[in-house]
């Protein structure tokens, strides 16, 4: 059934009026700068639970964490997140007393200043503010961690910098409630110093990872950049305006002069120009653009003066699809980041009880001062076994590598794509649109006996003007370049998957496949050696019938793109097994596997058909993907491991894939490959830096090596490790910038 005339069916049918038409997940309007006013409507979710969602900032219930709005917004140059700016204010305007207090507890008794009474309540006083004032976020976090029975890093911090001032709080004012060996120099001890020198390391380490947070989003502040601020309007007089982008409706008729950015999504109306599409494509290369050539917003006209019509505005807009799915990606939890939550869970809890082991094994077992040392090394081992560089292990892996993988026009619609794609390694590949350019050419047509090459064309034509297939476009364009004159078709009809039939110039025309021609009664055994030859060579071949003989046949055939075979060869020699499926007749599919080098080939495949293989291949064992660009393939899609749609295809094959390569370059498929194993890679360095880390700081905290080295851990130097854990896996997953870079 290659010979169709509508082949392939399924295949083709889905490209009638695909181009510049991409997929768009859930469409929220984007979130203005961070200190603005968020718009109604607005979502808050946390960065590491993207399951918590209100309708209002906050924190999260289980981590702790500020809650963003789900769509990222662009902030103002120069203008700084605000809770950033609050945590800064906050620790440089405690810096100062911070220092201070940390100086009198380590040299006041040498300066002998004061009595060391008196230095305790200079201590208090010192230390109220920043305790109280710029730690009252972290105590707030903490109480909500219990309320909310969801132990996390605050639940540590808050109950170990509590337990520290209180402590010293009581010493200062009661001292006579302790017993005579907890004085020390006159005074009963006291760790002032210890609990502010702990909230200013942790504010130092939040500020921190707030700024490296804001690196992780920079590709998509970046892609909200390309977006131009206003459009020009043209009215119903012909008067031309300014507007903001925001007032620009669907319909509106807008003119793009040369090196001004397209606004929205639309279509060439008048005018010719070359838009460069590289900044959302990555194709290097201006595309021409001519009326009736989709536009896609945001990118740029370089040389002519165009005027288009808005098809798609706002949250509709390519870009906007883009910017979705890559915010949605960076907010999913990937598998291995679900293990991390449980064990962060328990491992807490267990903090705590060796925490409290310490204290009582110090109090009843240790050195005089004991209960002093047991409170401190207490606190230290509640400091020190934070679980921020656990919790953040992989949450920052994902955002750095779904942010870069964006710029290389791979996006992955959430984080078990990433994790799954290095672990394929079975590929289905569709043909059209996939392995082809999906826009199908002429190539020629063949006469009967009493019939010329350019009748046959101008009559299918003639005839085609009523189709809005594409392979009936690809005829009547060829015609209208060869400047023959076409004629108006009555009395015009399709059978379906079949061919078309009508009359021109007083003569029943009829054009289709061979059952189309069975139907009528038309014999076209004489040119079905040469239709079975150009469908060898890859060509879609209809029959031209003329009051009821044969006139000619026609070949359209849809070229394969460059860069497949490129693509396919590098697949392949990664130990990848392809396979193509797609809905064109075994004679065109054979031979086009043959020039592509695909050894394994399913022709005249329904939607069903593709689905049934990705099953089939499942229950074998096989970790598949599946790559399409058709309504046709969109069960396919859903149902593979992993489903890869070309951005140059349809809404619903996009929305059924986890994977969309916005170039429609199969080339994407290896650098996601790339992207996957290197973020995977990436992922269990951090979690095994944070375990390794706990597991060699709490025993030190707690004092085991004391009885052989004499060695104790201050809580203030345990701060200071649990901030630089932090910022080490922070800076270790900016790294995939870098590797990213040697992905493209």
């Amino acid at each position: 059934m290659n010979d169709t005339r509508h082949p392939p069916h399924a295949d083709h049918a889905d490209h009638a009026d695909h181009e510049g038409h991409h997929g768009h997940r859930h469409h929220h309007p984007a979130a203005p700068a961070a200190a603005a006013p968020a718009p109604a409507g607005t979502v808050y979710t946390c960065p590491m639970h993207p399951e918590i969602r209100q309708d209002h900032p906050g924190h999260c219930p289980k981590c702790g964490m500020s809650l963003e709005p789900e769509m990222p917004g662009l902030t103002d140059e120069g203008e700084e997140d605000p809770e950033l700016r609050d945590f800064k204010r906050r620790f440089f305007w405690t810096l100062p007393l911070t220092v201070a207090v940390a100086v009198l507890a380590m040299a006041g008794h040498r300066l002998q200043w004061f009595d060391m009474a008196t230095q305790s309540w200079i201590e208090l006083v010192l230390s109220l503010p920043v305790v109280l004032w710029a730690g009252w976020p972290f105590f707030v976090r903490g109480a909500q961690s219990v309320v909310h029975r969801s132990p996390n890093m605050w639940t540590l911090i808050g109950l170990g910098t509590a337990a520290a001032f209180v402590y010293s709080v009581v010493a200062t004012v009661a001292p006579g409630v302790f017993p005579r060996s907890f004085m020390s120099m006159g005074r009963v001890a006291v760790y002032f110093e210890a609990a502010a020198v702990i909230i200013s390391l942790t504010l130092l380490g939040q500020i921190l990872e707030l700024k490296a947070r804001s690196q992780t989003s920079a590709a998509i502040k970046s892609l909200l950049g390309l977006a131009p601020k206003t459009a020009r309007r043209i009215g119903a007089d012909g008067s031309e305006q300014d507007v903001p982008i925001a007032h620009v409706h669907v319909g509106d008729r807008l003119r793009v002069r040369p090196g001004e950015k397209v606004p929205v999504d639309g279509v060439v109306v008048e005018g010719a120009s070359a838009v460069d599409e590289s900044m959302l494509t990555g194709e290097p290369l201006p595309v021409s653009k001519r009326p009736g050539d989709k536009l896609i917003g945001a990118t740029l006209n370089s040389s002519g003066a165009l005027v288009m019509q808005s098809e798609k505005v706002g949250s509709q807009t390519v870009l906007a699809g883009i910017v979705q799915m890559v915010a949605q990606a960076q907010r999913s939890r990937a598998p291995m980041q679900r293990m991390a939550d449980r064990v962060a869970g328990y491992f807490v809890m267990a903090v705590i009880g060796i925490a409290l082991a310490s204290f009582f094994a110090w109090g009843f077992f240790g050195p005089a001062p004991s209960w002093t040392h047991g409170l401190i090394n207490a606190v230290a081992v509640l400091i020190i076994a934070c679980p921020c560089a656990l919790g953040l292990a992989t949450p920052m892996s994902i955002m750095v590598a779904t942010g870069k993988a964006a710029t290389q026009g791979v996006l992955f619609r959430d984080a078990a794509a990433i994790e799954n794609f290095r672990k394929v390694d079975t590929l289905i590949v569709d043909k059209t649109g996939t392995l082809t350019e999906g826009r199908p050419r002429f190539e020629r047509a063949e006469a009967a006996e009493g019939f010329g090459e350019d009748e046959v064309l101008r009559l299918a034509a003639s005839l085609d003007q009523g189709s809005e297939h594409p392979l009936a476009q690809a005829i009547v364009n060829a015609a209208r370049e060869r400047r023959l004159p076409l004629d108006a078709a009555e009395g015009f009809e399709s059978a379906s998957g079949i061919g078309v039939s009508g009359s021109v110039g007083g003569r029943r025309l009829a054009l289709g496949n061979t059952a189309l021609m069975a139907r009528l009664g038309v014999a076209v055994d004489a040119l079905k050696p040469r239709a079975e030859a150009l469908r060898s060579e890859g060509a879609s071949v209809m029959f031209l019938a003329v009051d009821g003989r044969p006139a000619g046949l026609l070949a359209v055939s849809d070229p394969v793109k460059a860069s497949t075979p490129e693509a396919l060869a590098a697949l392949k020699a990664s130990g990848l097994r392809v396979i193509m499926a797609t809905g064109d007749g075994h004679t065109t599919a054979r031979s086009v596997a043959a020039r592509l080098g695909i050894d394994e080939v399913h022709g005249e495949v329904k939607p069903a058909d593709k689905l049934a293989l990705v099953e089939k291949l499942q229950r074998e064992g096989r970790i598949v993907a599946m790559a399409g660009d058709g309504i046709n393939d969109a069960p396919a899609l859903a149902k593979a491991d992993v489903g890869v749609a070309m951005g140059t295809g349809t809404d619903v094959a996009m929305n059924s894939a986890q994977v969309t390569l916005v170039k429609g370059d199969l080339r994407g498929i290896a650098e996601a490959r790339l992207v996957s194993e290197q973020t995977i890679a990436n992922m269990k360095q951090n979690l095994g830096f944070a375990f390794v880390y706990n597991a060699l700081g709490i025993p030190l905290a707690a004092g085991v090596l004391f009885p052989f080295t004499g060695w104790l851990l201050s809580p203030m130097v345990a701060a200071l490790a649990m901030s630089l854990s932090s910022a080490s896996v922070i800076g270790n997953a900016l790294r995939l910038r870098a590797a990213g870079r040697r992905a493209a």
